[in-house]
């Protein structure tokens, strides 16, 4: 198999894992995985990425305090989430989300089954790790830029391991907490969440992919 046959299928076998065995990662494995993604590049190599992973019991105690605040808190990211979704973004918004739906079972117009998957994300999905990404506030959205290519290529190294992970802006709406629970200075953009683990392959969650935009919906050929 060539390099870019190997690339496309790890990148085609990647998905979203919203279902976890209890398991724990090696801690070798995680750092592996966290020097892989280090290798990706950005701005004046830069490398505004900071990562905080939690094992289990850290993990834990993280989920509890997470599911209360977003029970009864309000979100207060450090990011501005978007303005809107419209067009194409907001039809693979939908999609995606109605995948979901059907995978678990949740039917159109039942708002507490779709409250209860949402509410899903603060629990991690049963993840036995999260790790927490930050960024050097100074550098603004070019060092959320690159930390995005650090995300992509963790969930890809992640994959490589045998390792399930799901990228989570939700986790980075309640700021404040994570702020607190972690000693994040206040210099440290929040940026995101990746929890991760073994997949349980069982999950229903588990059981669907999302789709990809055609090559001319994205490219612009100028001659």
């Amino acid at each position: 198999m060539s390099d870019i046959e190997a690339l496309e299928t790890l990148l085609a076998r990647r998905h979203s894992c919203r279902g976890f065995r209890a398991d724990p990662v090696p801690r070798d494995v995680i750092a592996r995985i966290i020097r892989a993604a280090g290798r990706v590049p950005s701005w004046c190599n830069a490398q505004p990425w900071q990562v905080i992973v939690t094992e289990p019991a850290a993990t834990e105690g993280f989920r509890q305090k997470l599911m209360a605040e977003a029970a009864s808190g309000t979100p207060a990211p450090d990011m501005d989430w978007p303005k809107q979704y419209t067009g194409a973004y907001q039809d693979r918004r939908r999609t995606c989300g109605w995948q979901l739906y059907e995978a678990v079972g949740v039917t159109k117009g039942d708002r507490a089954a779709s409250a209860a998957q949402s509410a899903e994300n603060f629990r991690l999905f049963g993840a036995p790790h999260v790790a927490i990404v930050t960024s050097e506030r100074d550098l603004g959205p070019y060092g959320a830029m690159d930390c995005g290519g650090f995300v992509s290529a963790f969930t890809l190294a992640a994959e490589a391991l045998g390792v399930g992970s799901i990228p989570q802006a939700a986790v980075a709406a309640y700021a404040p907490l994570l702020r607190s629970h972690f000693e994040i200075p206040e210099n440290r953009l929040i940026l995101c969440a990746i929890s991760f683990g073994y997949e349980d392959s069982d999950h229903p969650a588990n059981a669907f992919r999302t789709e990809r935009a055609a090559l001319d919906e994205v490219v612009e050929w100028r001659d």
